[in-house]
């Protein structure tokens, strides 16, 4: 299931995914393979956007949900 850290990033802190992978310190590259569903953050880097961006880990699914019913 792909979660959509950017529509959270946007909306928590204004945060582009650029400057989410600086706040989480971690290569871009992995924060964009997990923006477009290529792969999955472990539960520890799991915890950690939650942590960074003030969200539980429900919202990261419920946006994807959110985008998809805007778009009906």
């Amino acid at each position: 299931m792909k979660i959509n850290i950017k529509h959270v990033a946007k909306n928590k802190r204004n945060w582009s995914l650029y400057r989410l992978s600086k706040e989480l310190n971690l290569p871009q590259q992995t924060v964009y393979s997990w923006a477009n569903g290529r792969t999955q953050p472990s539960y520890e880097n799991m915890d950690k956007l939650c942590r960074i961006l003030g969200c539980k880990i429900g919202e990261l699914f419920e946006a994807e949900l959110e985008d998809k019913n805007e778009s009906n």
